[in-house]
């Protein structure tokens, strides 16, 4: 009997000195982790960020959105750990990173679409085309297309306010190349932000307002905003999760990604940061409103982190 209950007590201290270690690992890892840039992204990365302080309590997880422009201009100056972007790395930044020996990961998390909206009290505009959005935002339509009446004779003659992304948004970005034809090309007479908060707002608060954001924002707030369906030539569709993710809402899908600086995915706290975003991005994300990658894409995603860091380990 004596035997059974020193091995039971012995058991007991091996057990409770596995979960200790465990959980002196966890506080053991200390540091931080920038993060800037997207707004699109940024309810993404803060979600991982929560989650991942619980854990690791020590590491010190900051993140900001200055747009995905406005990031990648720290980004690229070796200012930042990781940068959120909703549109690839230009070639003009990629050189300034290159002139200023920065080198990058970049890994898809999600998949979005661009919203445009108008104000709950607007009767009129249920549909618009890829072509009268043009019309509407191109530089030319700076101070000539001011009515509503002028997109379609049938709308009401009454000011037509116009709210989206700030010029440092990718949102902005691919809005404009897959709308206007040309990247940060836009009339420039529209109240911007690269809060999409405040769009949200600016457009709930205006009976005129027309306005483009990301869909997951319009999820939050479908009482204050209305869905305008996109014709592209197809007919018109509604931005949703299904439409996003079988590629029927073009041409406003994106997929959103993060990008990681070389030398700071040297660091514990940012390989295990970025390893704990990857496993548990799908259930964040879906749950924000952004359509998740499938089980393959997921897979793939995982495989190039993995790859990538045994490369850097090895040079």
């Amino acid at each position: 009997m004596k035997k059974i209950f020193l091995f039971i007590v012995a058991a007991g201290i091996i057990l409770f000195s596995c979960g200790v270690k465990k959980e002196n690992n966890n506080n053991q890892l200390k540091g931080s982790v920038n993060i800037d840039g997207s707004s699109t992204v940024y309810p993404i990365t803060e979600a991982v960020a929560e989650e991942f302080k619980k854990i690791y309590p020590d590491v010190k997880v900051a993140v900001a959105l200055s747009g995905t422009g406005g990031g990648f201009k720290k980004f690229v100056r070796g200012e930042t750990d990781i940068n959120d972007a909703s549109r690839p790395i230009t070639k003009f930044e990629d050189s300034i990173a290159k002139t200023n020996n920065i080198q990058y990961i970049d890994l898809e998390v999600a998949y979005d679409g661009l919203a445009i909206v108008v104000n709950p009290q607007n009767d009129w505009c249920k549909d618009i085309t890829v072509e009268e959005l043009k019309k509407i935002w191109e530089p030319a339509a700076q101070g000539k297309i001011t009515h509503w009446n002028q997109i379609r004779p049938e709308w009401p003659k009454e000011p037509i306010h116009l709210y989206g992304a700030g010029v440092e948004s990718g949102t902005y970005d691919y809005f404009t190349e897959v709308i206007v034809g040309k990247s940060h090309s836009s009339r420039g007479d529209y109240t911007s932000s690269e809060d999409d908060n405040v769009l949200v707002q600016g457009v709930s608060s205006d009976k005129f307002a027309l306005g483009f954001f990301g869909f997951a924002y319009c999820e939050e707030n479908k009482d204050k905003i209305k869905l305008v369906a996109v014709n592209n030539g197809n007919g018109p569709v509604f931005p949703s999760v299904e439409t996003v993710k079988n590629k029927t809402y073009v041409p406003l899908s994106r997929p959103l990604f993060i990008y990681i600086n070389n030398k700071a995915a040297e660091r514990k706290e940012v390989q295990e940061f970025v390893n704990f975003y990857l496993e548990k991005m799908n259930s964040l994300v879906a749950e924000i409103g952004y359509i998740p990658l499938n089980e393959e894409e997921t897979k793939k995603v995982k495989e190039k982190w993995q790859n990538f860091l045994q490369e850097n380990k090895s040079k």
